[in-house]
């Protein structure tokens, strides 16, 4: 279950409302309400987000947790071009593992990435290859 799954169902729950009810409220069929509980569906839009935040007139602490969790909710990731090589092959690693690892693994790698502000060690630059024009010939 995803974060945002487990923000929605908690509010909802908590908020006294069967998914029917809220739906009905926001504007959506209940059975996108149901697939985005059970992590069918991935994040919802802004606006999704701000409906549902009117109709059970959440407080700004549950706005932005449902936001947060909208946020880490999210399934794909985005590598800058100009990223390392070393960046691409530990993610490869990882989406080869990722169903593997057990709690404990999960939590030490969390722990290595939250000491990415005491770390100082320099990031190699990157070099790009530069491109040919059209008027050079190959050699």
């Amino acid at each position: 279950m995803s974060p945002f799954s487990h923000s929605l169902h908690s509010l909802r729950v908590r908020h006294g409302l069967r998914q029917v009810e809220l739906a009905k409220l926001i504007g959506y069929e209940q059975s996108y309400i149901s697939a985005l509980e059970v992590g069918l569906k991935g994040p919802p839009t802004d606006e999704f987000l701000e409906r549902v935040s009117a109709a059970m007139a959440l407080t700004d602490a549950e706005k932005d947790g449902l936001r947060t969790a909208a946020l880490a909710s999210q399934r794909k990731l985005v590598i800058e071009p100009d990223a390392p090589p070393d960046i691409y092959w530990l993610l490869s690693d990882l989406r080869d593992e990722v169903e593997h690892l057990t709690p404990l693994q999960v939590r030490m790698i969390r722990d290595v990435l939250a000491l990415r502000g005491t770390m100082h060690e320099s990031r190699e630059p990157v070099r790009r290859l530069k491109r040919r024009t059209s008027m050079e010939a190959p050699m």
